[in-house]
């Protein structure tokens, strides 16, 4: 491999028993491929997905060491093409179409690829800091979801991002940051429990 050609992109993949019924690109948080995305990986997995979680940190390990370090370096056209790798070995694995989610980093960087023409059919952030920054119109169908007690990201953040895309947004006023991550303080059931099947539903309407 010549120094001018990209990485190839590590991921860890999650595979249904049968048939694919479709393809998501999962997106990891700032602090790298944790426990909880590997269990939402075998979760969506079990729903018949074939699931694609890159390591959007690759080319960052060796020079910076810790995730702080990586997460202030990383570079959003990397990014962006470690997304486009996910998304081509779904499709590779059988998936007809792709959907994106990903939570607090990812769920950013599951935004950015919405707005910047990856070619997935559905996107699903979650408690993603800086999407109000990137306000643009997504080139699929969106459905965010935010924690009102936020921690890291303030209410003033999320009304803007829901005064763009309205109902697109669902926001759980009594949840923070991190309401999905179970087997943390930060884990709301109720939340995490209703933006699972909202998020279930979503692919099944866009992805099959």
């Amino acid at each position: 491999m010549s120094p001018a050609e990209p990485l190839p992109t590590p991921y860890f993949l999650a595979r249904p028993s049968g048939e694919p019924r479709g393809g998501i690109a999962l997106m990891m948080e700032g602090n790298g491929i944790g426990w909880q995305l590997l269990r939402v990986a075998e979760r969506l997995a079990g729903e018949g997905y074939v699931v694609v979680a890159p390591d959007v940190y690759h080319r960052l390990h060796a020079e910076h060491g810790d995730w702080e370090k990586a997460f202030g370096a990383l570079r959003e056209e990397d990014a962006l093409h470690d997304i486009r790798e996910a998304v081509a070995v779904a499709r590779s694995l059988g998936a007809r179409k792709v959907g994106i989610t990903g939570f607090c980093m990812g769920g950013r960087l599951s935004y950015l690829a919405a707005v910047r023409g990856v070619d997935v059919q559905a996107a699903a952030p979650f408690y993603g800091g800086g999407i109000d920054q990137l306000l643009a119109e997504p080139r699929c169908p969106l459905l965010a979801f935010f924690g009102g007690r936020d921690q890291w990201v303030p209410m003033a953040a999320i009304e803007k991002v829901r005064a763009r895309h309205g109902s697109d947004v669902v926001v759980y006023p009594v949840a923070g940051h991190g309401f999905m991550r179970d087997g943390t303080e930060d884990y709301r059931p109720d939340a995490a429990r209703d933006a699972w099947a909202r998020l279930l539903a979503f692919f099944a309407r866009h992805l099959r």
